[in-house]
């Protein structure tokens, strides 16, 4: 931690059980993310020792960084709506007229207090001049803004979080309701405003991770701008995801540029995906074994109210990488 960052631990101690649920959030969401490529997320099971392919500016870095900023502002918007934080609660009610059937109610994410938080926290190490380059921190700080965009955004095509209101963040997020009637029916919904789910964001971090532009940093007037490194690429817009280096190809174990490789991954012998055996295991073939599964079969449902299953056994053929 930074300085900023012990002094927000020391004035805000309750927010810290968020920032926690969020780094453990972003290592499982992006491990899951990323299970069927080459590149599964194994730079971040040690972090905060990242691999080396973190700490240079990687297209993964850029992946990595922006889904950790989305995840801290998202943790603690839920926990204002929670209760689980003294000094912050449900997000105001929208300003929007409800539209018919339904009422605004409930507990919205509080977003506002999440992006403030967050981003505070999030950003304090890239703003020291000691941890890395200027061109990596403008790098990191360009995809966090970007990571907490991509999870505000949603419905709205372009949202700039430094400087647009509140009213518009608002509008990004997801309408959640719930019924309420006689016996079950939906005669009144009350609704409020949530945030995606952190699998539905980094699902379209992943996308933009794909499509992430190469910059340079140098100057452009009177300072220095992230631009694109080659001079037929569109101009870096704030959703785009940036890197400054080319990854390793993640074939081959290399400590060095933090690969571990794909021998012994699982791959998929009929897809031609990014987990078919051919691309994962980068032309090395693959061995095939057999493995014996134990699974619930002929189930039958008993009045009332039980299900009764038989244990049934069967092979399936398996494949992992050379």
């Amino acid at each position: 931690l930074v300085p900023d960052q012990f002094q927000m631990c020391r004035r805000n101690l309750e927010v810290m059980h968020s920032i926690v649920r969020a780094a453990r959030q972003t290592k499982d969401v992006c491990q899951k993310t990323f299970a069927d490529m080459r590149w599964n997320c194994s730079s971040i099971r040690r972090a905060p020792s990242f691999g080396p392919d973190l700490r240079k500016g990687t297209r993964e870095s850029a992946f990595v960084f922006a889904l950790a900023a989305a995840a801290v502002t998202h943790a603690i918007a839920q926990a204002c709506a929670s209760g689980e934080l003294p000094l912050c609660s449900c997000a105001s009610i929208p300003s929007e007229v409800p539209g018919p059937g339904f009422r605004w109610g409930g507990c919205g994410d509080n977003l506002h207090y999440g992006l403030q938080l967050g981003s505070a926290f999030a950003d304090s190490p890239l703003k020291s001049s000691k941890l890395g380059t200027q061109a990596l921190r403008a790098m990191n700080l360009h995809n966090n803004a970007a990571g907490r965009q991509e999870g505000t955004r949603r419905k709205q095509k372009q949202i700039n979080l430094i400087s647009c209101p509140l009213q518009v963040l608002s509008d990004s997020l997801d309408t959640k309701c719930k019924c309420h009637g006689v016996s079950g029916s939906c005669s009144v919904k009350t609704c409020w405003k949530g945030l995606p789910d952190l699998g539905e964001i980094a699902s379209d971090l992943k996308s933009r991770y794909l499509a992430a532009i190469k910059v340079t940093h140098r100057l452009v007037g009177p300072r220095k701008q992230l631009v694109p490194k080659e001079t037929d690429v569109r101009p870096v817009t704030e959703t785009d995801l940036v890197y400054l280096i080319n990854s390793p190809d993640y074939c081959t174990p290399n400590p060095q540029l933090g690969s571990v490789g794909t021998q012994d991954r699982p791959c998929n012998k009929t897809s031609v995906g990014s987990d078919g055996c051919n691309l994962l295991c980068c032309g090395r073939g693959y061995n095939a074994y057999t493995e014996e599964v134990v699974e619930r079969c002929h189930c039958k449902y008993h009045w009332c109210c039980y299900v009764v299953c038989k244990k049934c056994r069967r092979k399936v053929e398996r494949y992992v990488c050379k």
